[in-house]
């Protein structure tokens, strides 16, 4: 069953969009605008330092994605070869975070989205939180494509990776736009001290959580990092919750954040200087 209204929109600019997604998107397969080649896809290495980091942490490889869109640009090609680069990279841990899709899910979409995440390999399993176009479709729908992913939905909560009885926090609030956010509910759920990575769709949440002196690294999505980026000038597009950190590496307080440029694209398909991006941070 087609899905054009989640638990936040049921207008008629979404249902319009909605539409518009499934025609765009089957004419592109027709054309053959949707398949996959590997160069469309930057994979971004950064380092990040974190205080107090033990030993057996010391070059961690997290692996983030974000923005997926599933159904538009990012056809079922596409997404198994995005799996494929990310298997590659040897990660640690992946983590995901937000808009799995954008205005459409049924269940066609669904059984593709999670035959190609379940493929996803990594040491310590891979994480994710929720978007706003994911409570726009159905918060629901989209956290049992999680679940039968074997992903872990880190959204207002928190996981603990333990290696010899020291430990890494992988922490996660809902999505901000859509409202859902409890940093009070993960804040009580962490550890009072130690190493903690932020998942976040929405960057600009970087002010309220370098506030907490919590956090070490936030990583974040959501901007798609304006899909179209000016060399020393940056992005003009900026939508809300995007609009102090929309591109790359930031420091806030004493907090790293990264904001993904994503995978996906929304209203308009296309990205100019801003290609597609797989995040490979490695903490030292």
């Amino acid at each position: 069953m087609l899905s054009v209204c989640g638990e936040s929109r049921c207008d008629f600019s979404y249902v319009l969009r909605s539409k518009l997604q499934s025609a765009v998107s089957n004419f592109a397969s027709r054309v053959g605008w949707r398949g996959f080649d590997s160069s469309d896809f930057e994979v971004l290495h950064l380092n990040v330092e974190v205080a107090d980091l033990a030993s057996v942490f010391c070059n961690y490889r997290i692996v983030h994605i974000s923005d997926i869109h599933y159904g538009q640009w990012v056809s079922s090609e596409r997404m198994e070869g995005i799996v494929g680069l990310v298997n590659q990279c040897c990660p640690d841990a992946v983590v995901i975070t937000g808009d799995f899709v954008s205005y459409l899910l049924d269940e066609v979409l669904g059984d593709e989205l999670v035959a190609h995440l379940e493929r996803l390999r990594s040491r310590d399993g891979v994480f994710a939180v929720l978007g706003n176009h994911d409570h726009w479709v159905g918060a629901n729908r989209v956290r049992k494509i999680l679940a039968r992913s074997a992903i872990l939905d880190v959204s207002n909560d928190v996981c603990v990776v333990d290696r010899g009885g020291v430990e890494l926090v992988f922490a996660g609030v809902d999505s901000v736009m859509a409202q859902k956010a409890r940093l009070d509910v993960v804040l009580a759920k962490m550890p009072s001290e130690g190493p903690a990575v932020l998942l976040v769709h929405e960057p600009d949440f970087a002010l309220t959580a370098a506030f907490t002196g919590r956090f070490s690294l936030q990583l974040s999505g959501h901007s798609h990092g304006g899909q179209v980026y000016i060399p020393g000038l940056g992005t003009p597009f900026r939508g809300r919750y995007a609009m102090r950190y929309p591109h790359g590496l930031y420091h806030v307080g004493g907090m790293a954040l990264f904001t993904s440029s994503g995978l996906g694209t929304n209203s308009y398909w296309f990205r100019l200087n801003c290609p597609p991006q797989i995040g490979v941070v490695s903490l030292v």
